[in-house]
């Protein structure tokens, strides 16, 4: 019997082990097609951030050649720049080096992709390149230049001890191991030595994303944990203190020195409040008690005057609401500083609003407090109706206001703001006040109502 089961079994138990080696044959290939495509990837960013490195060295080259009295040249030359920077840029960004230090040259080429579109766009007929803003050139220049060798040496040895991408990646995710890797050595180097690199004057209104808070801009004295944890007690109507637990940041560093508080909640850690506070002054950027909102049983408009009336309870007074929308019961509303009837939007201010109690449950107050500083705000020179003019006659005009916003350049330029509706969308367009022209224009989202000044 055994033997006539085992005769009736035996096929079937061979054709099962024939379709597992067949399907693990199949994976394994797969597995190395995907592998060989990501090695393929990494390697063309690699010699592609090396060729767009080599050819902005030359590009700053030529545009340093050009007589100061050609514009045009000089425009098309600082265009490339910022181009050729921003292809470098994505072409790390493609490359497995988020566990590897190259935060430097990161930084680097931003603060250089910004530098050059800022004088490629400005006029300079009027405005040309200064002695200072020649030799921040000169200066990208002589780095690119030392910036291109080292990727070439390691290129160099990428093609010639056939090294794998892949194995940089394996090198990096296994940190216990010693990283013995001539890309990872290489590229370290490049950051060690971009990092030593004397620190270059990029101009006023750098628009450098990784640009720091500016604790100056903070009133007040530095804050001691003790007085941090009374300043949160206060803002949270606690009469007893003792729960909440605060944590110090930044180290020594000014502009990231700042305190967190924490507050437990009922239901575990997601349920905890947080806040930050400022060290110096004692300011809060942020706010956030987590909770479920089960229904909306107030309207937006009712969340728009609960949190102005929370506004001007605390320390942020004359705000006016520009935005506002919801989310699973919570509403969402921005606020700008309103200062002569006119709207400064660079200090703006996030509520988070629930609808089922008007609770105040989110606070972003960044922008807001970094952004406090004294202005002088004149007359536009261009009037209403005249701005109004260089609109698109086709558009149906609903608003009308002057603003303060930020224009490309990371300047605070006053404008005339108008709402209005085109083609079933309504947009939002700032009239710069001197020129006449248009500053930016923004498209209001149907969600995204705009929110009548109260």
């Amino acid at each position: 019997m055994y033997k006539r089961l085992s005769i009736v079994m035996f096929p079937f138990l061979m054709l099962a082990l024939i379709g597992a080696s067949v399907w693990g044959y199949l994976e394994h290939q797969q597995k190395n097609t995907i592998l060989i495509k990501a090695e393929n990837q990494y390697q063309r960013a690699f010699h592609d951030l090396s060729y767009h490195m080599d050819t902005l060295h030359t590009e700053l080259g030529n545009t340093l050649a050009v007589n100061t009295t050609s514009e045009p040249s000089y425009r098309k030359g600082l265009v490339n720049v910022w181009r050729l920077t921003s292809q470098a840029q994505s072409d790390i960004n493609q490359l497995p080096l988020t566990l590897l230090p190259f935060n430097k040259t990161g930084d680097f080429l931003a603060n250089m992709a910004n530098f050059s579109y800022r004088m490629s766009v400005r006029d300079m007929t009027k405005n040309p390149l200064n002695e200072q803003e020649m030799k921040t050139l000169n200066a990208l220049y002589d780095h690119s230049k030392e910036i291109t060798s080292e990727l070439r040496g390691v290129q160099d040895k990428v093609i010639a001890n056939n090294l794998r991408w892949m194995d940089v990646e394996l090198a990096l995710a296994s940190q216990n191991e010693a990283q013995d890797n001539a890309i990872i050595d290489g590229f370290s180097s490049v950051d060690k030595k971009v990092g030593a690199y004397e620190e270059l004057n990029w101009g006023p209104g750098n628009m450098n994303i990784f640009s720091k808070n500016d604790v100056k801009m903070l009133s007040g004295n530095e804050m001691t944990p003790d007085e941090i944890k009374q300043k949160a007690s206060q803002f949270l109507g606690l009469k007893d203190p003792s729960g909440l637990k605060v944590i110090e940041n930044g180290g020594s560093a000014p502009e990231y020195q700042s305190y967190s508080v924490l507050l437990p909640g009922t239901g575990g850690s997601e349920n905890e409040t947080q806040m930050d506070f400022t060290k110096k002054g004692g300011h809060l950027v942020y706010f956030m008690k987590p909770r479920n909102v089960q229904a909306a049983k107030f309207d937006l408009r009712q969340a728009r005057d609960t949190a102005n009336e929370f506004l001007d309870q605390h320390e942020y007074k004359n705000m006016s609401a520009v935005s506002y929308d919801q989310f699973q019961n919570i509403a969402n509303l921005i606020f700008a500083k309103r200062e002569n009837d006119v709207t400064i939007y660079p200090q703006q201010i996030s509520v988070k609003v629930a609808l089922d109690t008007l609770e105040v449950i989110g606070l972003q107050a960044t922008d807001y407090i970094y952004g406090q500083k004294q202005r002088t705000i004149g007359q536009p020179k261009i009037t209403m109706e005249e701005a109004r003019k260089q609109l698109n006659p086709k558009m149906e005009v609903t608003g009308q206001s002057l603003a303060i916003i930020k224009n490309e350049l990371d300047q605070e330029v006053l404008c005339h703001e108008f709402i209005g509706k085109l083609n079933n969308n309504v947009y939002r367009i700032y009239m710069n006040g001197e020129l006449g022209t248009e500053e930016k224009i923004e498209t209001i989202r149907p969600q995204q109502i705009t929110a009548p000044a109260k």
